[in-house]
Formats: structure tokens, C-alpha cells, sequence
């Protein structure tokens, strides 16, 4: 790996640390998107970023769980192969919209326990509750829009 993509893969993997994420799950997500293979088997992904191949086994299945890794075997063949899927931003901004409700409903939960002469604890909640609100209104359409940007079909499912 050249030392420019070295630096993104770096980069990246910082950048993630800062969303809470293990930095080794977003150095393997980087590493794949610059890597002039489609596809990069654990020991290749260990190699390139000076990593254990646990540390590897950890990241990757994160990245799967998140929706943005696929990983696959070739017959006769005992390596696992990974590669960034194909709508994978797609698919993990409909994770995100799951978040989202979530964060909603926990709005509205507090909202019922609340007194309605709690006035300041009352606008917290309420400025929660509408922001999530708006988000789940707004991100459907934004990633719809995206996606006939794309020319793809719509997958996104309301």
C-alpha cells in the first residue's frame, strides 16, 4: 500500500474511532475502499495494515453486522474474502433510519412521564422528539432522491 492510501486508511480508521467504533474497524473499511482489489482476503487485510488476525476478525465482522462488509469463501478454499458491498451505503443509512425511531420513541416515552408543568424538561424532550421526527421524515426522501440520481431501482422501503 502506498503511503497516500496508508494515509486515508489511517485516517479513516481515526475517523471512526471518533464515532465510538473500535479505529481497526475503520482502517479495514478503508483499506477496502482504496485497495486496487476488488476483494481482500483476512490475511491480506492483516498484512497491509500490520494487524492481528484477530483484531481483523473483530473489524470485519463488525463492518458485516453494519451492513457495509460482505464476506464470502471460494470453493476449495478455506480464507475468508471481504469486499465493500454493493449498496452498501444504502443499506447502512436504513440501519441508521432504525436509530433514529428508536431515539424517537425514547422522545415520546419521556414525554409520558413527564408533568406538563415540567415546562424545561418538557422542551428537551419535545426538541427531541421533533428533530427525530423530522430526520425520518426527511431521510427516506433524500436516499430516494439519491438513488434516481444513480439511476437506481428504489429499494428503500418506508
Amino acid at each position: 500500500m502506498d503511503e497516500e492510501r496508508a494515509s486515508y486508511v489511517e485516517d479513516f480508521g481515526m475517523m471512526f474511532e471518533g464515532f465510538g467504533l473500535q479505529r481497526m474497524v475503520g482502517r479495514s473499511l478503508g483499506a477496502l475502499l482504496v485497495s486496487e482489489e476488488p476483494e481482500l482476503s483476512a490475511e491480506e487485510l492483516a498484512e497491509a495494515l500490520q494487524a492481528s488476525r484477530g483484531s481483523i476478525s473483530s473489524a470485519t465482522k463488525t463492518l458485516t453486522q453494519m451492513g457495509l462488509v460482505q464476506r464470502y469463501t471460494r470453493r476449495g478454499e478455506r480464507r475468508d474474502y471481504f469486499r465493500v458491498k454493493p449498496g452498501a451505503w444504502d443499506e447502512f443509512m436504513r440501519r441508521e433510519m432504525e436509530s433514529l425511531k428508536a431515539l424517537r420513541e425514547m422522545a415520546e416515552r419521556g414525554l409520558a412521564i413527564v408533568d406538563s408543568d415540567e415546562d424545561e424538561t418538557r422542551e428537551k424532550l419535545e426538541d427531541m422528539h421533533d428533530f427525530f421526527v423530522h430526520l425520518e421524515r426527511e431521510f427516506p426522501e433524500i436516499i430516494d432522491r439519491w438513488q434516481e440520481e444513480k439511476g437506481k431501482e428504489q429499494t428503500w422501503s418506508r
